[in-house]
């Protein structure tokens, strides 16, 4: 496994990229530096939330079937390639994959990598966790989502941070509403969070997903007010994805300009979902099929 002297993750090696079928529809920004500027709204319409739900509900399921897999002795890219498969067969395009040159249909962003982990011939050991962040792109929407797997026993405090980070991002669901604020999600967020010491990653934040993969629309996890002060409003759709870390909040950037990892090496996790803001709160976009 790819470890430093210190036992640190460092870079393994990445197969080829993956092919989707040609006819599979591609998100516009596939063979760009970039994608296009987002000059659409945040706010969709009741039948384009439901094409949202149909790519979030994919992903979801990809999530679900890697989870069964990742096992101690498995390699990321492996997971990589049962999410592709998948997503494939069901004829989404997989949103991370030639997004700004990102190599891989998954993020898989293990121990203290806070996020944009690539998949390669790292092998998964007993006591890890394993953020496993899946967008699948679906008749022309985006659905996103994440969460954080245990592999095999893991240490109590680790247990604890991942299970507090899934309550931390349920608190944060529970805080939208139309007619507030969206920095009223990250209060709510940081402050559950502080109860147990632990670091709020600021500098990567939820968005505006669904037409775009990104959309401009940014979604704090921390106190940001009153500097994001976007009013939520019945439609709007966004991710809520907090990053909660056992130590600092500082923050690394491998060459390869996405691995982000925890400056002091400390464990991190982190959950996402996709909603929309409703009349009465949010509804979750991305929640697996019922089994």
């Amino acid at each position: 496994m790819p470890q430093d002297s210190l036992g640190n993750l460092i870079p393994g090696i990445v197969s080829p990229q993956r092919v989707v079928p040609a006819h599979i529809p591609r998100p516009e920004y596939v063979g760009k530096a970039a994608p296009a500027p987002f000059t659409g709204s945040d706010v969709y319409s009741a039948e384009d939330v439901e094409r949202i739900r149909l790519s979030g509900r994919l992903a979801a399921d990809a999530i679900a079937l890697v989870e069964e897999h990742a096992v101690p002795g498995v390699t990321t890219d492996r997971l990589d390639q049962i999410a592709h498969d998948f997503l494939i067969s069901h004829n989404a395009y997989p949103s991370t994959l030639g997004y700004r040159g990102y190599p891989k249909s998954l993020c898989s962003s293990l121990n203290e990598v806070v996020c944009h982990g690539i998949p390669d011939d790292t092998v998964l050991r007993d006591g890890d966790i394993l953020n496993i962040d899946i967008t699948a792109y679906l008749d022309g929407f985006h659905g996103d989502t994440n969460r954080t797997l245990l592999i095999g026993n893991v240490a109590e405090e680790t247990r604890l941070l991942v299970e507090r980070t899934e309550e931390a991002l349920r608190r944060g669901i529970r805080a939208v509403a139309p007619g507030r604020e969206v920095n009223v999600i990250g209060r709510t967020i940081e402050a559950y969070a502080k109860r147990f010491g632990y670091g709020v990653v600021r500098d990567y934040t939820g968005h505006g997903v669904g037409a775009a993969f990104h959309s401009g629309l940014i979604i704090p996890h921390y106190d940001s007010a009153p500097r994001y002060n976007d009013v939520m409003v019945p439609g709007m759709v966004f991710t809520i994805e907090p990053m909660l870390t056992l130590g600092g909040i500082e923050w690394d950037l491998w060459a390869d300009d996405w691995t982000v990892t925890t400056r002091d090496k400390s464990l991190t996790a982190q959950f996402e979902h996709t909603l929309v803001v409703t009349e009465t709160g949010a509804d979750i976009l991305t929640l697996p099929s019922a089994k």
